[in-house]
C-alpha cells in the first residue's frame, strides 16, 4: 500500500502585498535621506505610491533609486528586482543598512524603473490610462551605467513576489 500527500498553495498578490513591499523601499529610501539628506519627504511618498501601484498591476521588472554623476551611478544607489517566487518561499529582510558617507558630492538624486514585458505588450491608450493615476509620468531614457559594482544584499516578500535588493558599491 502507497500513500500521497499533494499540497496546493495558490498565492494571490493583493494591494496589502505591493503597500507590504513598497514600505520596505520607503524605509530604504528614508535611511538614505537621514544619511544623505535626499530625497524629500514629497518625492518618498511619491516613489512609494508609484511603486504599489506598478507592483499591484505586475509591470514592475526593476526599479533603481539612488545617486547619478556624470550618467552614472554611484554609492549609495539601491536597485530592486521583481521576482515572481510561485512555488518557493523567499527570505523577507529587514530594511537597512544603507552605507553611510559615500561621496555624493555633484551627485543628484534620482530613479530609473524597467516594465515587464505585461506592461509592454499594453496598448498605448492602457499605459495611458494606468500612468494617469500616478504620482508622476516617467519619460524614456538610456540605461545608466555604474560607477562601482553591484552587491545583492537584501530580498524582501510578500505574497509569492519578492524584490531582491542590491546596492551599489564603490571600487
Amino acid at each position: 500500500m502507497s500513500t500521497s500527500l499533494t499540497i496546493t498553495e495558490a498565492n494571490t498578490f493583493t494591494i496589502t502585498h505591493a503597500k507590504y513591499l513598497s514600505s520596505k523601499i520607503k524605509t530604504d529610501l528614508k535611511r538614505i535621506q537621514r544619511l544623505y539628506g535626499r530625497p524629500s519627504d514629497k518625492v518618498i511618498d511619491e516613489y512609494e505610491a508609484e511603486a504599489i501601484a506598478i507592483l499591484k498591476a505586475g509591470y514592475l521588472q526593476t526599479v533603481t533609486y539612488g545617486f547619478q554623476r556624470d550618467g552614472k551611478w554611484v554609492e549609495p544607489t539601491l536597485v530592486y528586482n521583481a521576482a515572481d517566487v510561485a512555488g518557493w518561499t523567499a527570505p523577507d529582510d529587514d530594511p537597512g543598512r544603507i552605507r553611510p558617507r559615500a561621496d555624493t558630492t555633484g551627485a543628484s538624486f534620482t530613479s530609473y524603473l524597467t516594465y515587464t514585458p505585461a506592461w509592454l505588450n499594453l496598448t498605448v491608450a492602457e499605459r495611458d490610462s494606468f500612468e494617469q493615476g500616478l504620482p508622476f509620468q516617467r519619460t524614456d531614457a538610456p540605461t545608466p551605467g555604474i560607477n562601482g559594482y553591484l552587491i545583492q544584499d537584501r530580498t524582501y516578500s510578500a505574497g509569492g513576489q519578492s524584490l531582491s535588493r542590491s546596492s551599489v558599491r564603490s571600487l
